[in-house]
């Protein structure tokens, strides 16, 4: 038997964020906690700002039957000379029942004690308390609050409860707050309480309270609006994400509204603006032509006949946010890019101040500048004396935005700003940009910076992070990684390869290091390629092959692994490999290190000139690339086999043998200079 269940837990007004970042874990709890109290059945999670409701079509109306098996000591140990020892009889206590009662069962030739108990259901009805409070209570959101003379905590304070389950209101209690069969609808049109007779009736009635329940219904409702207000007016309506889930789950009878505001504030820069839009106000900012304009659309809860008023009142509050930002912005460019303060500003114990990370970052960026200069010189056609006074002063200005007003009002713009100024003052569109991408790539698959010039001086930044904060003894372990490590790593492996940058792991950290403490370089080189073979997406075995090929460069390493994974994803390559798995188990035999020089006047089958002389003829044939290299040493395959039917490699003359099995070493060998093709299993 089953019936609906509807659970509406009202509370003041919930925070959009905290709600948002534990969505899925709120529903994948009320799961577990009906899985735990054994009545799964299908069910909906629904927020709005004011309600968390729970939605069950057909809830069982009592737990199923079950039985649990107990099995306990040997018999010998439960009962000796007749009389039932402690080990017996505390079997029988958590089985609930006197000795006698119990079983035996025989289990690996022994007689166990053994009690098999059935357990009736209990009705839905007499659990829902205790699901709900653990419902409740597996809540993290974070900050908490506690009211009036309560002890416990939430979110917010819980103002009103519905637990109906068919026809029946159930009697639970959370908070102080007990169920009745009321709800509250949008404030604007009633502050009182508004009776539900059935559960059928309660979407009626929430939608006649203005009060749209469901949050896809919501967002639906904003978007078509959006997309109303750009064929009314020729606008485009940045579409953030994150800000439309935010909105959604901050109102309750969502209206979307165009507002202006003085075109004088265009003068500030675009992120400027948008950012004191988004974050103090939730706002979408709009476009035309491509361009910011001095339009903006507010989601706004009102209810009313007259939106023109919530319009102007949105207006009159963003104001006062763009003149403080307009303030800030002349007074900032009055004053310039200036390094004074940074040295007063604390990097890390142990690594100075930010003028200190500014002086290391400088010597990295130009050490880097030094070994790619002749790319940078092609890429900006500016000669390397240029470049080095370019480098120096991109680097000095890279951070001095951080004690402007601005970046301290936005953090978020930090080095944007400076991108803005330094242009403002007139500096080289090299040092500009790269102020502005030295941050660049913030995240996985997030945009590069757009030259090089510019990657250099965003790698010096990343490389001064990760190898001052290992010198302190700031190491990344397990899951945990506060100073975003990984994600140096990673931004350095893809502006390397991005820019096909020559990048020898070990040559680069003697470069740098001796602008730090001693440290174990050995443990930073393992965590740089553990993050390189995370980043990877080729077979595992491929990846391990080509590590066992010795390389230390990390741009060769990624050529090289995308080129193997390419073949060895080929269909074919599996029912051929194995040829190759024969010339690398031969060849553990030989030291690699040593002479492998084939003495041809010893070749007694024909088989042994045919692929001697198929090997140095691939060898001997120049490749743009290493998939073209391997691609040739692969097609060794039928002259391998060949050789591999004809000749007994492992000859009685130790002469001949020596030199059959020089000839195999060699290939393998080769191959090795690329990737060790032991490695690889498909």
């Amino acid at each position: 038997m089953t019936q609906p269940l509807l659970i509406e837990i009202g509370v003041e007004e919930l925070p959009a964020i905290p709600l948002l970042k534990i969505l899925k874990n709120i529903e994948k709890s009320w799961e577990s906690i009906l899985e735990t109290y054994r009545l799964s059945s299908t069910f909906e999670f629904i927020y709005t700002p004011r309600r968390l409701v729970l939605k069950h079509e057909a809830m069982p109306l009592q737990q199923e039957e079950s039985s649990v098996e107990f099995f306990g000591p040997p018999m010998m140990a439960a009962k000796r000379d007749g009389a039932v020892t402690p080990a017996g009889e505390g079997f029988a206590r958590k089985c609930g029942v006197a000795f006698d009662e119990l079983q035996t069962i025989d289990k690996n030739g022994k007689a166990i004690l053994y009690y098999k108990k059935e357990e009736k259901g209990v009705a839905t009805e007499q659990l829902l308390q205790a699901m709900l409070q653990e419902w409740m209570n597996s809540m993290a959101f974070g900050k908490m609050m506690r009211w009036g003379s309560r002890s416990d905590e939430f979110i917010r304070p819980i103002r009103w409860l519905q637990v109906r389950l068919g026809e029946t209101s159930v009697d639970v209690e959370l908070f102080g707050v007990r169920s009745h069969t009321q709800t509250f609808v949008h404030r604007m049109v009633n502050f009182d309480p508004i009776e539900v007779p059935t559960i059928d009736d309660y979407e009626t009635i929430l939608a006649e309270g203005m009060v749209l329940l469901y949050p896809q219904a919501r967002k639906a409702k904003i978007l078509a609006e959006f997309n109303l207000l750009e064929d009314e007016h020729n606008i485009s309506i940045e579409r953030d994400q994150d800000l439309l889930d935010e909105v959604v789950a901050i109102t309750e009878n969502p209206k979307a509204l165009l507002g202006t505001f003085d075109e004088l504030f265009l003068e500030l820069p675009p992120e400027a603006i948008i950012a004191s839009m988004k974050e103090h106000q939730r706002y979408f900012p709009v476009f035309e032509k491509g361009e910011l304009s001095n339009k903006f659309v507010v989601v706004s809860n009102a209810v009313t006949e007259d939106y023109a008023k919530v319009v102007a009142g949105n207006e009159r509050v963003l104001k006062p946010r763009l003149s403080d930002g307009l303030f800030f912005y002349r007074n900032d460019l009055k004053r310039g890019l200036v390094t004074n303060g940074l040295e007063k500003i604390v990097f890390m114990d142990g690594l100075g101040t930010l003028s200190d990370k500014i002086e290391r970052e400088k010597q990295i960026a130009l050490k880097l500048l030094a070994l790619y200069m002749d790319k940078v010189e092609a890429e900006t056609g500016k000669s390397s004396h240029d470049l080095t006074l370019l480098m120096d002063e991109a680097i000095t200005l890279a951070k001095a935005d951080l004690t402007s007003e601005m970046v301290y009002e936005f953090t978020e713009l930090q080095g944007l700003m400076g991108y803005y100024y330094a242009k403002a003052l007139g500096k080289d569109a090299l040092v500009y940009n790269a102020i502005k991408e030295q941050y660049y790539p913030v995240g996985e698959g997030a945009e590069l910076p757009s030259s090089l010039f510019a990657s250099i001086v965003a790698m010096a930044i990343k490389l001064d992070t990760l190898v001052g904060l290992f010198s302190v003894g700031k190491i990344p372990s397990g899951s945990k990684d506060p100073f975003a490590l990984r994600r140096a790593v990673n931004g350095v492996v893809r502006m390397v390869t991005a820019n096909d940058l020559p990048f020898d792991i070990d040559e680069v950290m003697a470069l740098i290091n001796e602008h730090y403490a001693t440290y174990e370089t050995p443990k930073l080189i393992d965590f740089i390629f553990e993050r390189i073979n995370k980043s990877l997406d080729a077979n595992p075995s491929v990846i391990a092959a080509v590590f066992q090929s010795g390389e230390r460069d990390i741009n060769e390493i990624t050529k090289k692994v995308a080129a193997l994974n390419s073949i060895v994803a080929q269909p074919s390559f599996k029912e051929q490999f194995s040829t190759f798995k024969r010339v690398a188990n031969i060849s553990k035999e030989v030291d690699l290190s040593g002479d492998l020089s084939v003495d041809t006047t010893l070749f007694s089958v024909a088989r042994e000139a045919e692929l001697y002389r198929a090997y140095n003829e691939t060898l001997a044939k120049h490749y743009e690339t290493y998939e073209a290299k391997l691609a040739a040493m692969f097609a060794l395959k039928p002259a391998l086999d060949n050789y591999f039917d004809d000749v007994l490699v492992n000859a009685e003359e130790e002469a001949i043998k020596i030199n059959r099995q020089n000839t195999v070493a060699s290939i393998y060998k080769s191959f090795k200079e690329i990737a060790d093709i032991k490695e690889i299993s498909i």
